[in-house]
């Protein structure tokens, strides 16, 4: 009976500072654990892995009834997905050339020191508002094209967004999914209102390319630019925010993780990715099978709710050694942290960048630093999980 509650439990605002022990709980009632709620829930990694890339697993929340527009294309499955994500990527660049994104590392560069020149020994400071926030959100708003002025007005309406798209049986989410609906149609309004400012008077940022492409097979209709270009701005900073806040609170604890990465500053972009396994951004994602199928034994039906817990499988011990040892020399990793398959987190790239830049000029703030409260406050959202505020004495 314990194991059907599972998901409850995870999701539990109480264990958000540490629902490791539960995700180890949950690999051992596994692989597939059914919920009290009828869901099914699934910690291993290889059944985790399989199931991402299978394609009778279903993203679109249209097959149950769940959503009455078109989706952005996240949560679209092939051939729709694929027709969207590729004309969302084309103002980043060519594939396998430097493109945008690349472009942009001195500019994210100096927006990590323009933050960080406030940053005077003995002063405290919030790692989440002073900086793990305002990084990304800078870098998305230049990419974008968006207004910085107008950053109060997003936050909001992400805030919204998020919170309708955690997980968490048993509850009546009619209002959440009903103030995330409404977040969504005003942020893509928004979007879409200044995009049309661009049209025929073109800047170097990402909405002026979607508004004057020429060929009017590759151009977005009104809908999908105010889809596409919210999925944007939400996936632009999100996952970056938790993924530097999570690392610097996991430095703080491993202070001799610190002194390893400014002795051999080479190491730092394999202790991103050992970040991204070891404390995910992203948590679980849901998807729902478009027919009955078996997973290691277990029958799971048509339309369900199955919750891939992706912290729990970059946990597994059959797949990782250690793993519940944070290594930053870890060579074979291999992690969820950002999902796999067709629907990797479309903001993976530019999250990776953020955080390798961030990280590498926090590391000499650090070296005294101490943590005012661990562990901190969290965000509510149980899929997207980061400290909410990070109290520093520098």
């Amino acid at each position: 009976m314990d194991s059907e509650t599972l998901l409850a439990r995870i999701t539990d605002y109480a264990s958000r500072p540490d629902p490791y022990p539960l995700y180890a709980e949950l690999r051992a009632a596994g692989p597939v654990v059914r919920q009290a709620d009828g869901s099914y829930l699934i910690g291993t990694y290889h059944e985790i892995a399989a199931l991402l890339h299978d394609p009778r697993m279903s993203v679109d929340p249209r097959i149950r009834g769940e959503a009455l527009h078109k989706p952005p294309f996240l949560r679209l499955d092939d051939p729709e997905h694929h027709r969207l994500r590729t004309l969302a990527m084309r103002p980043f660049g060519p594939p396998h050339s430097p493109g945008r994104v690349d472009a942009m590392r001195g500019e994210i560069d100096r927006i990590t020191k323009e933050l960080l020149a406030s940053f005077e020994t003995g002063r405290q400071v919030d790692i989440v508002d002073d900086f793990a926030y305002p990084l990304p959100v800078t870098v998305i708003c230049r990419l974008l094209g968006v207004p910085r002025e107008d950053e109060p007005l997003f936050r909001a309406w992400s805030d919204a967004l998020v919170t309708a798209a955690d997980v968490r049986p048993g509850q009546d989410t009619t209002e959440q999914h009903e103030g995330g609906d409404r977040a969504r149609i005003e942020m893509g309004g928004y979007l879409v209102s200044l995009a049309e400012q661009r049209r025929g008077h073109p800047q170097d940022d990402m909405l002026s390319a979607f508004v004057n492409e020429p060929d009017p097979e590759l151009r977005l209709t009104q809908e999908e630019l105010a889809e596409t270009a919210v999925l944007l701005l939400i996936a632009g900073h999100e996952t970056t925010v938790n993924l530097i806040a999570n690392g610097v609170l996991t430095f703080l604890r491993r202070p001799e993780h610190l002194d390893q990465l400014r002795r051999d500053p080479d190491l730092l972009p394999r202790a991103v990715e050992e970040l991204l396994r070891f404390e995910p951004p992203v948590q679980m994602r849901e998807r729902v099978p478009r027919a009955d199928l078996q997973v290691a034994g277990t029958l799971i039906p048509e339309n369900a709710s199955v919750i891939l817990a992706l912290a729990s499988g970059n946990r597994d011990p059959m797949r990782f050694r250690e793993p519940d040892r944070f290594d930053p020399t870890r060579s074979d990793n291999q992690h969820l942290g950002f999902g796999s398959g067709i629907h990797l987190c479309y903001g993976a790239p530019l999250a990776r960048i953020e955080a390798q830049s961030a990280l590498r000029a926090l590391i000499a703030h650090l070296g005294t630093a101490r943590l005012l409260q661990d562990p901190p406050p969290y965000r509510q959202n149980a899929m997207l999980r980061g400290p909410r505020h990070l109290p520093v004495q520098l």
